[in-house]
């Protein structure tokens, strides 16, 4: 019995999103022009508070979880860029810390960033700039997208 209060006491310090979630989370971009012609292999570069990642636009990329937003930009010659703004989102880990009453494991979470999660498959456009926020993801479909500066 003692056993199990201190493995449950090191569960709920440790945090409920620390336990169930990577600190990195997987974000495929896709770039295409305005008439809606897919562009594979442009340069982007994803930025948030805890560094940069690279990659090809047609690729998935591994990045860093935060509670803030996730700065995409996205260069292919003859194209103007491609930019958005990935809105970090509380996930279920952030939302089971409150639950459990792990006030800690909260506090933990946010400041690791695993208790917050990206849109997952994100369409830039060359020539806008756009907000992706998962809330509008649908499973098997890139997140839809608004202009940034519009009303959400």
């Amino acid at each position: 019995m003692k056993y199990l209060v201190v493995l449950g006491a090191a569960i709920l310090m440790t945090g409920c999103a620390s336990v169930v979630n990577d600190s990195t989370h997987p974000v495929k971009i896709e770039t295409k022009t305005e008439d809606g012609k897919l562009i594979n292999g442009a340069d982007c570069k994803l930025t948030n508070d805890y560094g940069s990642f690279s990659t090809k636009s047609g690729d998935t990329v591994q990045v860093r979880r935060s509670s803030k937003d996730l700065d995409i930009v996205c260069k292919a010659p003859e194209q103007m860029d491609a930019s958005g703004r990935a809105i970090s989102r509380a996930n279920g880990g952030m939302f089971g810390n409150i639950l459990l009453g792990g006030g800690i494991g909260a506090i933990i979470d946010h400041n690791k960033g695993t208790a917050y999660t990206y849109p997952t498959w994100i369409q830039l456009i060359f020539g806008k700039s756009l907000v992706f926020d998962r809330t509008a993801e649908k499973e098997g479909q890139p997140t839809v997208a608004a202009e940034q500066g519009s009303a959400q």
